[in-house]
């Protein structure tokens, strides 16, 4: 009986032992299953700061991407400046007799002129000393007249040479007296004022009607062949103006860049002191003609000196900025970009030092960057799709 109880004792712990046992195969499911969901949240992670932004869409939008390489970049000192005629290139008209002037073509400033081309006459009849004109007319003919006589005397020896060439002199000083105030003839009334060079009225002076001196200014005529981009530096960067080679600049009407080399540009001399009336040392620079800058125009001017090797720039159109922060996008396959921020140091206009976030070798957006950006706002790609 004893015998018969130890067996059902034993039978019931066997029981029981088999009922605690693990089951292996869900254990082995669940952690499996654990392991799926750390792999796609380590993938999720990996991939959370990607942008997708797919081949075609990039091209059509004109994302260009180019592999970043340290290089040389210059040293630059940022002015302020403006852009000028070149001495000679204007030309100031002035009023060759006195009386009333007279416009002979609307000479609103930007209306182009020719070389010879009447611009004023000048009316005097009425004055106390009379008209100018007629009265240089009055003088050539008559010295005319007797040039022309004594030229059919003097091979005859009737007119001696030596009056002949006084008699000559006369008669050139008249001509070109009276060609002067005329025009050439020109003239329909009173004395012409021409125009000395081809170019357009940078400037009228007078309004028709006004009471005109002799000498007295009526209009600037410009050619704008050549002009001036003149630098006002501090004086803090003196050390560093003789070193000047080059300069970039941007007027305040337009987003352009401009290369003073790639205008024909060169320097032309810089202050070695301040002036009396400003702090600052001026750099000057001439460039050749082109029809959208205008003279006046204001200008922010990088000087550029020195060169620096090893230096990994980039265009300015390749960065983007946010509350201060500036990112590039670097391109990690045909169809995935990554935001990545980066620290600017000088700039030339054209081109960014980039002082950290980039070591060379990468593929980074240099034109279209807008683009990316909006597809990092609105086409993040999902973790578990992306496959490299």
């Amino acid at each position: 009986m004893r015998i018969i109880n130890l067996l059902a004792v034993g039978i019931c712990i066997a029981a029981v032992s088999c009922s605690n046992a693990p089951k292996h195969g869900d254990g082995h499911e669940e952690h499996v299953h654990g392991t799926e969901e750390a792999g796609h949240s380590e993938a999720a992670h990996r991939h959370s700061g990607e942008i997708s932004l797919p081949a075609a869409k990039a091209e059509a939008a004109g994302v260009v991407s180019k592999i970043v390489e340290p290089g040389i970049f210059r040293d630059v000192i940022v002015a302020g400046g403006d852009i000028e005629c070149a001495p000679g290139d204007a030309v100031t008209i002035v009023a060759n007799v006195s009386g009333i002037v007279n416009f002979r073509k609307n000479l609103a400033e930007g209306v182009g002129v020719s070389e010879d081309e009447i611009l004023f006459s000048i009316a005097s009849d009425g004055l106390m000393d009379g008209d100018p004109v007629k009265r240089a007319k009055i003088e050539y003919e008559t010295a005319k007249a007797e040039y022309d006589r004594a030229a059919s005397l003097v091979d005859e020896n009737i007119v001696s040479r030596k009056e002949f060439d006084s008699i000559r002199s006369r008669y050139e000083t008249a001509r070109l007296k009276y060609e002067a105030i005329s025009g050439g003839g020109a003239s329909d009334g009173g004395a012409a004022v021409i125009s000395p060079k081809n170019g357009y009225v940078s400037s009228c002076l007078v309004k028709s009607g006004d009471y005109v001196s002799v000498g007295q200014p009526l209009a600037v005529v410009s050619s704008n062949d050549r002009l001036y981009l003149a630098a006002d530096v501090s004086e803090r960067y003196a050390a560093r103006i003789p070193g000047i080679c080059d300069a970039n600049f941007r007027l305040q009407y337009g987003d352009r860049v401009y290369s003073a080399s790639g205008l024909g540009g060169r320097l032309v001399s810089y202050g070695r002191n301040t002036g009396e009336a400003s702090p600052f040392i001026p750099v000057t620079f001439v460039l050749n003609r082109t029809e959208d800058i205008i003279p006046g125009s204001y200008a922010e001017i990088w000087l550029m000196g020195e060169e620096r090797d090893n230096v990994i720039s980039l265009p300015v159109s390749a960065l983007t900025e946010e509350q201060g922060v500036y990112f590039v996008y670097v391109r990690l396959d045909e169809d995935c970009y990554r935001k990545q921020p980066v620290t600017v140091g000088a700039t030339d206009g054209l081109r960014a030092e980039i002082l950290s976030g980039l070591e060379g070798g990468e593929m980074v957006v240099v034109e279209g960057a807008i683009h990316v950006r909006l597809a990092s706002a609105s086409n993040a790609i999902p973790a578990h799709t992306h496959n490299h």
